[in-house]
């Protein structure tokens, strides 16, 4: 070997470990960054020797795709379940003690009270307090599933508002991608930057990915709606300030599409947009048609007589703002909402309770016991009975598509029916809450199997680091060999 040779070798080594070096101490820096993509410095060897050809990063498209599609479902998952939650709250948590159907028991008790002592005022007033209680329990529980639908909707929002942010800084990481590639510098920085904007696009909507030439990509929701195509699609959606049981949230549009709302408790949403959709839009909807059933069916149970003209029958100690009995098996948007004992049974307002023994309790209801009778109990057997007793409810209650076997039976006493929307509800939740343990089981996985492939291994790069240092001590030794020949051809030519 000519000195020339050996010199030019041993600068090719000082060139490609300092290289190796830099890209060894970027991965190191980087290893707690979930973000970064391991790189590695490429090698090839020539006429001229060993060199560095290019920056090599440890993409993983394959298992990308999966933690993408981990990353939708889980999210999807976890916002359904987190609404479902929002929702068992409303019934005051795991004994239920705000529930309508806690209130219904204790009504039945109070009204048994009443039977038995029926010339008791106290037994009276006591039935007439519970039946205010389970009134303003479907009161505040209709208000506060659609507090719930207002508050999924205002998340809506916010989810449309971060996906487009998203979507323009993915245009700026995609360009800088695409101009990279083309002129062959080094995109590493700029894939791992486009990369974390997908993962976050991920978690808002479901996203396919497909790659063109100079690595320019191209999304699409996972029912094939384009999300982004050289320039962001818009997303579009109208908030609601308010939310009543007749109101109908507004759909979230991507460029020009209506994105679908999840459905199941498995949901089959991707991202959570869709779930927050299911939630403002299917489950609160339909657990606020089972509280307009109940209203709907106390009003009916507690019905009388009409004795001017008009209807067969007019409300009695239970009534709405509509102030009619609805007869048909059909529940009444936003009954729940209004429903309330009639005033002329409520002492403070100058009523009297004795109306729920005797009749009469509309001002045009029927009065059964005209001459007071202390120990009368026909109407007060009659209602006691009806709470026991199979009435029709509306059987578009539950949820569709929500399995019958755990669903609400739609001919059952009102008392059943009460505690069956609660079994309903948990059933939904329980089901959910073993599809997101899953989902973030699966997550969890991928994220894992992708990290393995992608991500910095420390012990790796210290050994590489060492390699790197041997590479570095033979050019170091090469070049004092070559220095000590030339000293000594010097000192011959001397």
């Amino acid at each position: 070997m000519s000195l020339t040779s050996a010199l030019n070798t041993a600068q090719n080594i000082f060139n490609n470990t300092g290289t190796q070096s830099s890209v060894v101490s970027n991965n190191i820096s980087n290893a707690g960054n979930k973000d970064y993509v391991r790189r590695q410095a490429m090698l090839t060897t020539s006429l001229n020797g060993a060199q560095v050809v290019k920056i090599d990063r440890a993409q993983e498209d394959a298992l990308l795709r999966q933690y993408l599609k981990s990353s939708s479902q889980d999210s999807a998952q976890q916002a359904l379940l987190s609404g479902l939650g929002d929702l068992k709250s409303i019934m005051g948590g795991n004994d239920y003690e705000t529930a309508p159907s806690t209130y219904l028991g204790v009504f039945q008790q109070k009204l048994q009270a009443f039977r038995t002592s029926p010339g008791s005022t106290v037994a009276a007033q006591g039935a007439i307090t519970a039946a205010q209680d389970v009134a303003n329990s479907l009161n505040n529980a209709s208000s506060s599933v659609q507090d719930v639908r207002a508050s999924a909707d205002k998340q809506i929002a916010t989810a449309v508002d971060s996906l487009n942010t998203l979507l323009s800084q993915f245009e700026k990481a995609n360009n800088a991608v695409k101009t990279a590639t083309a002129s062959g510098a080094d995109a590493s920085g700029a894939l791992d930057e486009r990369e974390k904007i997908l993962k976050q696009i991920s978690q808002i909507v479901g996203v396919s990915t497909t790659t063109r030439d100079n690595n320019d990509m191209v999304l699409s929701t996972s029912d094939g709606t384009i999300l982004f195509e050289t320039i962001p699609r818009k997303v579009t959606f109208k908030s609601q300030d308010v939310y009543n049981a007749s109101i109908t949230g507004n759909s979230v549009y991507i460029d020009g599409v209506a994105l679908q709302r999840g459905s199941g408790s498995t949901t089959t949403g991707q991202g959570s947009l869709q779930s927050l959709l299911q939630v403002r839009d299917e489950i609160a909807p339909n657990f606020q048609k089972q509280l307009d059933e109940i209203a709907r069916g106390l009003v009916s149970l507690f019905k009388e007589q009409n004795t001017a003209a008009g209807p067969a029958y007019v409300p009695g100690l239970f009534t709405w703002s509509g102030g009619t009995v609805d007869t048909g098996a059909t529940a009444v948007a936003g009954m729940a909402a209004t429903i309330s004992v009639s005033t002329r049974v409520i002492t403070s307002q100058g009523g009297d309770p004795m109306r729920l023994r005797d009749g009469g309790v509309n001002v045009n209801g029927v009065v059964n016991n005209p001459t007071h009778l202390s120990g009368y109990t026909t109407d007060l057997d009659r209602l006691y009975t009806a709470l026991g007793s199979d009435i029709d409810f509306d059987p578009a209650a539950p949820v569709v598509g929500f399995d019958a076997s755990t669903g609400i039976d739609s001919n059952v006493s009102i008392m059943e029916y009460a505690t069956n929307s609660l079994g309903w509800l948990e059933q939904y939740r329980s089901n959910a809450t073993t599809a997101a343990e899953n989902t973030s089981a699966a997550l969890s996985r991928s994220d894992e199997a992708y990290s393995n492939e992608t991500g910095v291994n420390l012990d790796e790069e210290l050994t590489l680091l060492l390699d790197i240092e041997q590479s570095y001590k033979a050019a170091t030794k090469i070049l004092n060999a070559v220095d000590e020949m030339l000293k000594s051809l010097l000192d011959i030519a001397s």
